[in-house]
């Protein structure tokens, strides 16, 4: 465990100057990423620079997966904010991304994000820790549907649904309506299951084979370098334990507070767009 360290405040030309000559030593540098990397893209992230959540806690996996009500809720609000996230494009920090992983500097990319946003840039070696927004996967038979079509048969079902652009981080939008307990919620076409987008909801478990392939590739690095995330849950913030235990440089770009402060070497305090943009 490294000693406690201050964090550093540096304008954004001495970020840009630091950032770049620790690339040019790097050649294989792993990637972590949140929702302030696709803030870029016109998706918000999930805190404030406190740490705090903006639109209160995300639906927990046993509220879906119990309550009735609350897919019903779900689908309405995912259903309004699913066409923004559909058309949103790579962030500029998502692009330099690329280009870095195309030059070789970049081993791998660990997002804690749904959107796709990192493959969208054209980034090869990405691990969806949480899961990805556009497919919904059956929790009886596990058959997978693609988000568009699950989209058309919401529609069909429940012609008064309307499209929002007030989404939340992930895919939803900040809607209430009076038809809520009248939606009715999409069924699995091969077995009549229970579907649920494929992704990780809060209190639910990663994967573990890509928790292990995320270790691996923090392992396999000469550093990590966490982007647009607070680390306030367990899911990222092991892969900063890791690093720091390794003894690896940690490079944190966040514009906010992040959870084990003592544990990086460096803290640009800005956001992706404003750093990663330079590199371009």
């Amino acid at each position: 465990m490294q000693e406690t360290k201050p964090r550093r405040f540096i304008s954004l030309n001495e970020s840009s100057i630091f950032f770049k000559k620790f690339l040019e030593k790097r050649e294989k540098t792993t990637v972590l990423s949140g929702a302030g990397i696709s803030v870029g893209s016109g998706i918000p992230s999930y805190r404030n620079a406190q740490g705090e959540w903006k639109a209160g806690k995300p639906l927990a996996h046993q509220d879906f997966v119990k309550n009735e009500h609350s897919r019903q809720r779900y689908w309405l609000r995912s259903y309004a904010g699913w066409r923004k996230i559909k058309e949103a494009k790579p962030s500029k920090a998502h692009v330099a991304l690329q280009r870095l992983e195309a030059k070789g500097k970049i081993l791998t990319i660990i997002t804690q994000n749904v959107d796709r946003l990192h493959q969208a840039a054209g980034s090869k070696n990405v691990l969806d820790l949480h899961g990805r927004l556009d497919r919904v996967t059956c929790l009886s038979c596990s058959k997978i549907f693609s988000r568009n079509f699950i989209q058309e048969m919401l529609k069909k079902q429940n012609p008064f649904l309307e499209e929002s652009e007030n989404i939340n981080p992930d895919g939803d939008a900040n809607i209430e309506s009076s038809f809520t307990h009248h939606l009715k919620t999409p069924l699995c076409q091969a077995c009549g299951g229970t579907l649920k987008p494929d992704v990780v909801f809060f209190g639910d478990s990663v994967n573990k084979n890509l928790v292990e392939k995320a270790y691996h590739s923090v392992a396999c690095a000469d550093s990590l370098i966490v982007i647009g995330t607070s680390l306030s849950i367990f899911s990222g913030y092991r892969f900063l334990r890791q690093a720091a235990k390794l003894k690896l440089p940690v490079i944190v770009i966040n514009p906010g507070r992040f959870r084990g402060e003592e544990l990086a070497d460096i803290h640009l305090v800005h956001e992706a767009d404003e750093v990663l943009s330079l590199l371009l």
